[in-house]
């Protein structure tokens, strides 16, 4: 069973509701319903929020010792935490997949989004999609833990 723990940063838990324009109109809640509908028999997607930094860091410890790989909105972490940036180099250093994630797409937005100190450590990165970027995350993710796929 491939559990992928999907984890989302600060004010992520305001989906549907903050900037629309932005970040669009469905919860996190969706998300979840979106995510769970869309994996295969015998893998499960696990999909938290927090706007604590120390939580995020904790699950990511989490992913490492369960062998679970992650996808990860960091939001506005993205920015500035290097204790974040170093659980998540922890968890690819153990062999996992991470991929990072956003809805919008922070290098046509405001100039102190353009730098992610998550990016150098992550597997990879999709943004600028909304929902979608999460589901080609998901797709990512599972190919690179589900043998022959």
């Amino acid at each position: 069973m491939t559990r992928v723990l999907v984890l989302n940063g600060p004010n992520l838990g305001r989906l549907g509701t903050r900037s629309p324009e932005i970040y669009g109109s469905e919860t996190l809640e969706d998300l979840r319903e979106q995510l769970s509908g869309s994996v295969p028999d015998g893998s499960s997607v696990d999909v938290r929020q927090t706007d604590d930094e120390g939580t995020l860091i904790g699950w990511l410890h989490e992913a490492v010792d369960e062998g679970m790989p992650v996808i990860l909105n960091p939001a506005a972490f993205t920015h500035y935490s290097y204790a974040l940036r170093d659980a998540v180099a922890i968890v690819t250093e153990a062999g996992l997949p991470l991929i990072e994630v956003h809805l919008s797409n922070p290098h046509s937005r405001e100039e102190f989004r353009h730098t992610s100190v998550i990016t150098g450590v992550a597997t990879g990165v999709i943004a600028g999609l909304g929902f979608d970027s999460y589901r080609l995350a998901l797709s990512a993710v599972l190919r690179r833990v589900t043998p022959g796929s």
